[in-house]
């Protein structure tokens, strides 16, 4: 069987189509029709010559390849490279794209994770670190300095879902010669392409949408090929490559990506708009809602509104705990993305290093509960969350 898809295929084919065939070509008589499982980490070494090793820790075996090829073409980039979390694809790039004495601005409407990693890892290996309100469109330019080597920012934000407008940063990155890296990963390649937007670099947690069923840790990083080598050097050095099972997980979840995503922004827009009359919530965050503040920018550039949405309880944060106690179907438990519903409290969990003042400085006060949307019967969950609000 070939590697490839015939040159012309990416070009004729739908995303649908894409993230079933991407990156590998029809078979012949004989060929399994499931991509197999090579469960195993290296590989025989021709004689004589460095070429041609392939080991798990570079990310050139077989599942690894036709995973990543099928992303790429997803993004619309020209390589793609998966690690073995999204934080390790995170900080890879960064390590890849920042050198000590370089400098970083970020927006302020990030996960708490990357929060950690950009307000101490990175200063404590020499790079300096500006956040930004991302809504203050001035604050991009006076944070620049002769040392600016990378723009950050996150859409749709964890957890808010508030959409950014990649268009004035990309033409900023381009006029000062700086990578615009955004994390997509409430999105997925089926809602919103980044690159399609000026980004230069995409980067997604691959546990969430692009695995959809709870069940492997890993991240994607999708960009120029000189981009995704130059991460694939730092994963290779600092261990971040994924297990083949883990590949070969990923691969097969592909295959629904589209039916997953377009499923879970119906059922969430009805979730949502149920919500809205619900006299036990004061505020819901969807973007599929036109009382969003980013409603009219997501209509726009968004494919879908997204599987993710927000409550903020009137009863605040003392309300948060009876409601969750009551939940039958859908479950308390961190991540998102999947095709099992859940809910998640941020003060606890994402965000749970900040102060209570700082969280609701971005958005995120007590009281504020983080649902992922599954493949459930909008219904069902509708009937659940009536009961649990009592």
């Amino acid at each position: 069987m070939s590697d490839d898809l015939q040159p012309d295929t990416p070009s004729r084919l739908r995303r649908s189509t894409l993230s079933i065939h991407g990156g590998r070509a029809h078979g012949a008589p004989g060929d399994a029709v499931v991509q197999p499982l090579v469960q195993s980490v290296n590989h025989v070494q021709p004689v004589g010559t460095p070429e041609g090793v392939l080991y798990t820790r570079y990310a050139n075996t077989p599942n690894a390849t036709l995973v990543q090829r099928r992303l790429a073409l997803l993004e619309g980039a020209e390589a793609s490279l998966v690690l073995s979390s999204g934080m390790g694809a995170t900080a890879c790039t960064m390590l890849a794209l920042l050198r000590p004495g370089d400098h970083l601005i970020t927006s302020a409407w990030i996960y708490g994770g990357t929060r950690k990693l950009f307000d101490v890892e990175l200063p404590a290996m020499g790079v300096t670190v500006t956040t930004v309100d991302p809504t203050e469109s001035r604050a991009w330019r006076r944070a620049l300095t002769r040392n600016t080597r990378v723009i950050f920012v996150e859409s749709p934000v964890n957890p808010t879902t508030r959409v950014l407008d990649l268009r004035p940063l990309s033409a900023l990155a381009q006029e000062t010669g700086l990578a615009l890296v955004v994390d997509s990963t409430f999105a997925s390649p089926v809602n919103f392409r980044p690159l399609e937007h000026g980004a230069d670099v995409v980067i997604q947690s691959a546990t969430k949408y692009l695995n959809g069923h709870h069940d492997i840790l890993a991240g994607v990083v999708c960009g120029t090929e000189s981009v995704v080598d130059e991460v694939r050097q730092k994963m290779m050095v600092w261990g971040q490559a994924p297990d083949p099972f883990a590949l070969w997980l990923l691969e097969r979840g592909l295959k629904t990506l589209d039916v997953r995503v377009k499923r879970q922004n119906e059922s969430a827009q009805r979730v949502a708009e149920w919500a809205t009359q619900h006299p036990a919530i004061a505020r819901v965050h969807y973007p599929g809602l036109p009382s969003h503040p980013d409603h009219a920018l997501a209509r726009e550039v968004l494919d879908g509104f997204g599987g993710m949405l927000a409550l903020e309880l009137a009863g605040g944060g003392e309300a948060t705990a009876p409601v969750l106690e009551r939940l039958r179907l859908i479950t308390h438990a961190p991540s998102l993305g999947g095709v099992d519903s859940l809910v998640s409290e941020p003060r606890y969990t994402s965000h749970a290093a900040m102060t209570a003042d700082a969280r609701a400085a971005i958005g995120i006060p007590d009281g504020f509960l983080r649902f992922s949307i599954g493949l459930e019967d909008a219904d069902d969950l509708i009937d659940d969350l009536a009961q649990a609000l009592g």
